[in-house]
């Protein structure tokens, strides 16, 4: 039962409710909090960026008022600013938010219906109510401080929003950078340290031809430089953004001075390339930018996900390699000693939630409506979680997987010359026939090729080891002349 005397109430077009008497948020996001019955956490990464957003559209209506009031005659003004003390409280609480304080106080789940309004309102309500706090005011007083004329002053959820989305992704982008660069040098260690290391190569899990394990990190190393450059790309797709459109991008009831400026103010302060769409009717209506960088860091759990496998594949009992990972924890409950590759099947596992996540991300960015998106919440939702897993993958891939490798080299060329895969080598200096016969008597015999050799005479052994060096095996193809 609820304790009244520690209850306030708010009301709206709706009707009345009660709500705890010193919580930040409002009548609008304890609506959304009901409706939206479930769980799934908003991204704090979102909040910080939409409360970032507006401290730039307080700067903006603080410098617009003062341009106003220099520019224009008092009897031009047929309206009145908001004061002083009133832009200084609702900066100062924004800034606060943006810092990620207050997060507690954000309730409406990523989960939800409305297009966003909620989202808006929560942050408007939690703005508003710092900025009475620091006025002297109590909570609730929206008479001083209001969370819709004055939190959102010349703002719309529409392009409050996606645009705080953008500024998230950017600085998750900025991240994940940096984690694939990470990853790929410790790929590149592997590459030069097992450099002239021999194995067979496989196609359809079949042996095929000799090759080393520097030539397969080496794929993996290129794989990963795409994934970084691709990466790279995603601020260009992302940057144009709709802040000062208003409700469907047409700015009405909007300064033209707001409209110009706010952008350029977001941009000042994040240091980010954010600019200004110029045609803001599309920034909000089309989400299709959101499709395309989703589908960037898709190919790159793509190749995390082979990355893992393939490790995974060699490393395993039934794999003929001599490639061994690090024990990360036990396996099972039942069996004793039995260790499993949890890092591959994480990273495996990982990938999954990202193409599903592009799943989410691709029909309902098909949704949008004529003017505008319903469904910016899940697709935000979404797309960071997506940026946030491969973050964490690249981690844990790098330090608890690529770092733990060792490869015994006596072994690995023990293995590759038993194998007849080898004789494919040997087919320019003997032809197919012969290294046929080469290769059954091999496989029949239990021989490794040089005692099947000796055995059917077809090279000097000098020749055949030279011709079976990894340097020899790794040309580019084979020359006549030397």
């Amino acid at each position: 039962m609820q304790d009244h005397y520690n209850m306030r109430t708010e009301k709206d077009s709706i009707g009345e409710v009660k709500i705890p008497k010193n919580a930040l948020y409002g009548i609008n996001a304890y609506r959304a909090e009901q409706n939206f019955n479930n769980h799934t956490k908003f991204h704090l990464e979102w909040y910080s960026a939409i409360a970032l957003v507006k401290y730039a559209a307080y700067i903006t209506y603080e410098k617009f008022k003062q341009t106003a009031l220099r520019n224009l005659k008092t009897e031009d003004i047929n309206f009145d600013f908001f004061d002083d003390k009133v832009i200084n409280a609702l900066k100062s609480s924004a800034f606060e938010v943006s810092e990620g304080k207050h997060f507690d106080q954000f309730i409406v789940p990523a989960v939800q219906g409305g297009a966003g309004t909620s989202i808006n309102m929560n942050i408007n309500e939690i703005i508003a109510n710092l900025s009475l706090l620091k006025l002297g005011h109590k909570i609730g007083e929206y008479q001083f401080v209001d969370p819709f004329i004055h939190a959102n002053i010349y703002q719309s959820t529409n392009d409050v929003v996606p645009t705080a989305l953008k500024l998230a992704a950017m600085k998750l982008f900025t991240q994940l950078e940096e984690k694939i660069n990470i990853t790929r040098a410790s790929v590149e260690d592997l590459e030069s340290k097992y450099r002239d290391v021999l194995r067979i190569g496989y196609t359809q899990m079949q042996a095929a031809i000799p090759t080393t394990y520097g030539k397969l990190f080496s794929t993996y190393s290129d794989t990963l430089s795409r994934d970084w450059w691709r990466v790279s790309k995603c601020f260009e797709r992302i940057k144009i953004v709709n802040l000062g459109g208003g409700a469907i991008g047409t700015g009405m009831a909007i300064p033209r001075y707001f409209i110009m400026e706010a952008a350029k103010n977001l941009q000042q302060i994040t240091g980010l390339p954010l600019t200004r769409s110029e045609n803001m009717s599309d920034t909000t209506s089309n989400l299709d930018s959101f499709v395309e960088v989703h589908a960037i860091i898709k190919s790159h759990a793509v190749n995390l996900e082979k990355i893992a496998s393939d490790i995974r594949l060699l490393a395993s009992d039934i794999s003929r390699e001599n490639l061994k990972i690090t024990a990360r924890q036990a396996g099972s409950s039942i069996m004793p000693g039995k260790v499993n590759p949890v890092i591959s099947e994480f990273v495996i596992s990982a990938a999954q939630r990202v193409y599903a996540n592009d799943n989410i991300i691709t029909n309902l960015s098909a949704q949008s409506c004529l003017e505008l998106n319903a469904y910016l919440p899940v697709i935000g939702d979404a797309l960071l979680d997506s940026i946030k897993i491969l973050i964490s993958v690249n981690d844990s891939i790098t330090n608890y997987l690529l770092k733990g490798i060792l490869i015994d080299n006596s072994e690995s060329y023990q293995t590759v010359i038993k194998n007849p895969a080898i004789t494919t080598a040997i087919i320019p200096y003997i032809g197919y026939k012969k290294a046929s016969e080469l290769a059954t008597l091999m496989r029949n015999e239990s021989l490794n090729v040089f005692e099947a050799n000796e055995r059917l005479g077809l090279l000097e052994q000098k020749n055949l080891q030279n011709i079976l060096t990894p340097e020899t095996l790794m040309k580019l193809g084979f020359s006549i002349n030397k």
